[in-house]
Order: C-alpha cells, then structure tokens, then sequence
C-alpha cells in the first residue's frame, strides 16, 4: 500500500490538493490497517486524512529547496523503465 504514496516536493507544477489527499488517504490506511474503516471508525479516520494532508501542504509550502523542480512526465516515463526492467522476464 505504501508503495503508493508519491514523493510530492520539487515538482513543476506542484502537487494538488487530489494529490496530497491521495498520499494522505493511503497513509492513514497503512497506519491503521483498514482500508475502509467501520461506522464508528469512520469519523476519527476522515480527520486523520485531513489533518495530514493539512500538515503535508503546510510542508510543502515551507520547504526550502535549491534544485529544478522535476518534470511529472519525465519522472512518469523513468518509472515506467524501472518497472519494465524490474518486472521483465
């Protein structure tokens, strides 16, 4: 599940709210192990995704960094080398 959540710094143009929400949503899923929490879960699981994709865009907005950003299509089209290689037989 992990493997999902994206490195959102230094990307031009920078992250949306969608993609910040996304990464947030599959790291309170991995922290608490349920992927769809239950009834009574469900309220305290919604605010932990809030309030990390509060915290997140918080970050990056305040990070400091001092290289290009990164092209998302060029970064898309290394990934999908890294997998061909990875998962070619």
């Amino acid at each position: 599940m992990c493997r999902n959540i994206k490195t959102l710094a230094n990307f031009a143009p920078p992250a949306t709210i969608d993609e910040i929400h996304a990464s947030a949503l599959q790291y309170v899923r991995k922290l608490s192990g349920q992927t769809k929490p239950s009834i009574a879960n469900q309220l305290c699981f919604d605010q932990a995704v809030a309030d990390i994709s509060k915290i997140t865009q918080d970050l990056l907005n305040n990070l400091t960094i001092t290289t290009t950003p990164k092209n998302r299509e060029q970064e898309i089209l290394k990934a999908k080398e890294r997998n061909l290689k990875r998962f070619a037989k």
